[in-house]
């Protein structure tokens, strides 16, 4: 018998039967893909047990409807449904997953509600409504963006007693249900004045004894330095790009937050907050009542 000698053939190919499987050369690599974008709720939807509560028991006229799943239970369903009833406020038993389509991805805790918008305040006649010899704060927005900031914002705004926020109408985080949410409610208590021009509303400000002060990073003024005017109006920039020209240009007073380190800038909320407390520091005997 007679061998072979295979060696010489190079390697053997692998055998294509219906026992053997094709080796699997590795795929290209595919570019990744951005993860999609989470849908956010409605503008007028109002979610979580402490907002709904408060929106029931406060503002019953701006619930169109009240939805709570059928998982909730007493003593806190006890208590929304009471307030509705007392309000007339419509509520409806539905299932959890009603709510989670209704408000993707957040923490929902069982409850949502319906609003209806709010009526417009008009800015002027607004301000000479106020007390000409007590203190008084308008926080102005100057295109805040980011809802969750607004809503911080407002929730400073409404704890240091100001009298109102006021946002621009065009590129600007409008106070729907992220910014109620994420201001404990404040922002359904606390007038929220929409303005078309910014820089026109500091105009009006000033022309009724308002000083205009800006948060600006750059500024050669400290925070800390002389106490604010007692009837003040706090400018705080847009995330990122802080104060328009103009809007820095119209203002009376441009004032810098010492920081250290090399953080650089201070989140629009934050510096806001550092803002606002100052003027409540400086009045806080005449500023309004203590919160809780």
């Amino acid at each position: 018998m007679v061998y072979r000698d295979n060696r010489s053939r190079g390697p053997r190919r692998e055998k294509r039967d219906g026992f053997s499987k094709p080796v699997k050369r590795p795929a290209a690599s595919q570019p990744s893909r951005p993860a999609p974008e989470r849908p956010a709720p409605p503008d007028d939807v109002c979610w979580g047990r402490q907002p709904v509560l408060d929106l029931v028991k406060g503002n019953p006229t701006r619930c169109t409807r009240l939805l709570i799943a059928n998982n909730v239970r007493p003593p806190f369903l006890d208590e929304l449904t009471d307030a509705a009833r007392a309000g007339h406020v419509v509520y409806q038993m539905v299932a959890p997953e009603a709510l989670d389509k209704l408000c993707p991805g957040e923490r929902h805790q069982g409850v949502a509600c319906r609003l209806t918008e709010t009526k417009p305040v008009e800015l002027e006649p607004f301000l000479r409504s106020l007390p000409k010899d007590s203190p008084a704060l308008i926080v102005v927005l100057d295109h805040i963006e980011d809802p969750h900031n607004m809503g911080a914002i407002v929730r400073s705004a409404e704890a240091a007693g100001a009298a109102a926020v006021v946002y621009s109408r065009r590129r600007s985080a409008l106070p729907g249900g992220t910014v109620v949410k994420t201001s404990a409610g404040a922002a359904l208590r606390l007038p929220m004045i929409p303005v078309v021009n910014i820089v026109r509303t500091i105009e009006e400000l000033q022309a009724l004894n308002f000083w205009t002060a800006g948060l600006e990073g750059r500024a050669e003024t400290s925070l800390w330095g002389e106490a604010l005017p007692a009837r003040l109006a706090l400018v705080v920039g847009a995330e990122g790009e802080g104060l328009s020209r103009l809007v820095s240009q119209t203002c009376d007073q441009l004032l810098r937050i010492p920081i250290q380190g090399g953080v650089g800038s201070l989140n629009a909320s934050v510096a806001a907050a550092l803002g606002i407390f100052e003027w409540r520091r400086s009045h806080e005997n005449s500023a309004g009542p203590e919160g809780s």
